[in-house]
């Protein structure tokens, strides 16, 4: 589903609305959390590859804005979906927060502990490990069971993932940006992890934000914040966002609910 938009600006207190565009000759589509949802990125990966032919010529970019895993039921699909659209097309990666909790939990138990909580269990169980195997292992043993089964390719292209993209006047991230701070000076832990200091400042910028984290029933588009998860893993509803020049455009993969 494609949803074309005037600039849709929601009222945010003392921000100016700025003209945002994308460098001539350039496309960029940017996806939000998918976490685990493979049925819904493999219909995106089709609608997005059908309206960058339909729209001619440019060069295109897609960034996948982080949380690929968890939560839904084949986060290992989903990386195998992501790495095969990747060597056909330029496909960017931005690390989200349930990337860094998966990486860290093979030699952290406390990182463990926290992944397991937030989703982590959907995404071991999409790998070749059993429900009963998973159910009987001790944080050691379970920890020695991801560093067999979890493949070290898959392991390779989740450390790979950027952490802050800019094209044009768009700067793409998981979370958000520390407010006051320049963009580099910006640390990970904010750019996976914010959400109020960054949702509720007021300050107009000369760029636009594009990034997911927070899950909100539609997408959100202010003057100075786009917020494009939608909460796929439970709502069946995953959205992306077309950028080219100073237009923008929506596109939704939908399916059924968790």
């Amino acid at each position: 589903m494609i949803k074309k938009l005037r600039t849709l600006l929601n009222s945010v207190p003392e921000a100016e609305p700025i003209v945002t565009r994308i460098p001539d000759g350039e496309r960029v589509y940017a996806i939000g959390d998918i976490h685990g949802r493979a049925d819904l990125f493999e219909t995106m990966i089709a609608q997005i590859d059908a309206d960058d032919a339909a729209r001619g010529m440019a060069q295109t970019t897609v960034i996948l804005l982080g949380d690929l895993v968890d939560r839904g039921p084949e986060s290992a699909r989903v990386i195998a979906l992501a790495r095969d659209w990747g060597a056909r097309r330029r496909v960017r990666l931005l690390q989200g927060n349930h990337e860094e909790m998966f990486l860290g939990g093979f030699d952290d138990d406390k990182v463990l502990r926290h992944f397991l909580r937030y989703g982590g269990r959907e995404t071991l169980l999409s790998y070749p490990i059993a429900a009963d195997e998973y159910h009987r292992a001790t944080l050691e043993e379970l920890q020695a069971l991801m560093r067999e089964r979890v493949p070290a390719a898959d392991l390779a292209f989740l450390r790979a993932m950027e952490d802050l993209i800019r094209i044009g006047d768009y700067v793409f991230v998981h979370a958000g940006i520390r407010p006051g701070l320049p963009l580099d000076a910006q640390v990970p832990a904010d750019l996976r992890w914010i959400r109020g200091e960054f949702y509720d400042d007021p300050r107009p910028r000369d760029f636009a934000v594009v990034h997911g984290h927070t899950i909100t029933p539609a997408p959100e588009l202010h003057p100075n914040r786009i917020g494009i998860d939608t909460g796929a893993f439970a709502s069946g509803q995953l959205t992306a966002i077309g950028l080219e020049g100073t237009e923008r455009w929506l596109i939704v993969a939908e399916g059924e609910p968790a």
